[in-house]
């Protein structure tokens, strides 16, 4: 038996920090959506009470470090499932880039495995299981366009942003969510982005506004860490996006635009900066 999941990459359309927590996570505000750059799972069931995980790529974990490892193996002891999964990665989101991959491929394993075992656990089992492997988990579980609080596992379905072309582009550096969290003083942040306004803005459809809201308090820390993702933002307004932003910790910039026509030039143009660029839709 066999089961294939498609994992999406989340980009933030805005991201607040309010303040750090007694149990040392820092309190979010964020409106997420997912693009059409996924990565791709297919499950195996194996007789053997084992978890396996492969990938056509190198530069990744394939043991206990890997989260659709963790997730299996979750799923396996909570449920008590002696079977035995091979999970082969295809992987198509860039690591360590802000886009939720690893998280998304965590998510997948455990809608895969409900399926392929049948244990018919609840969404929102789901994303309970998931809130235990990271705080992105729990949104990429059900995906969609979502307000996230909390550490980022309490969420709030809103609707989708306006089809829009999301060009991403991820300079040749991984950043550390930790190290970003770590030098980010909440207390000294001068200007806040508005959830309300962002989901005000999605809420009539206005794309224009959508761009105009976009923000993230997690950029003056990692732009300071690499001025070249700063580089990046400016080549691609000046390109023509409509709207930039990094996504998450960084360090990928993502761009909205609303012409396709438009899209080639910056794409091109950024090929320049960097290697990984993409061209893709809104997941909606």
């Amino acid at each position: 038996m066999k089961t294939y999941e498609k994992a999406p990459a989340k980009i933030n359309l805005m991201l607040d920090v309010l303040h750090k927590r007694p149990d040392g996570y820092h309190e979010v505000e964020m409106v997420m959506t997912m693009v059409d750059l996924a990565d791709r799972l297919e499950m195996v069931e194996l007789p053997r009470d084992t978890i396996i995980i492969s990938s056509q790529v190198g530069y990744i974990p394939l043991d206990e470090k890997n989260l659709a490892f963790q997730a299996a193996r979750l799923i396996k002891d909570r449920y008590d499932v002696k079977k035995g999964v091979h999970i082969h990665l295809d992987k198509k989101i860039p690591v360590a880039a802000g886009l939720a991959g690893g998280s998304s491929d965590a998510a997948a394993t455990l809608r895969g495995l409900n399926r392929l075992w049948g244990l018919q656990i609840p969404m929102q089992e789901l994303q309970q299981l998931g809130a235990e492997l990271g705080s992105d988990v729990p949104f990429c579980v059900t995906g969609g366009t979502a307000l996230a609080t909390g550490r980022g596992e309490l969420l709030r379905p809103i609707p989708n942003p306006p089809q829009c072309w999301v060009v991403l582009a991820k300079p040749p550096i991984n950043v550390s969510t930790q190290e970003v969290y770590t030098r980010l003083n909440s207390n000294q942040i001068s200007k806040h982005p508005s959830a309300s306004a962002m989901i005000a803005a999605i809420q009539a459809g206005n794309f224009h506004e959508v761009c105009g809201q976009l923000g993230n308090v997690l950029e003056d820390v990692t732009l300071k860490l690499h001025p070249e993702v700063q580089q990046l933002k400016e080549a691609m307004m000046r390109l023509g996006a409509d709207g930039t932003l990094m996504s998450g910790s960084g360090p990928t910039v993502f761009g909205l635009v609303s012409k396709e026509s438009k899209v080639p030039r910056i794409y091109n143009g950024l090929r320049g900066f960097c290697r990984e660029v993409y061209a893709v839709r809104l997941l909606t």
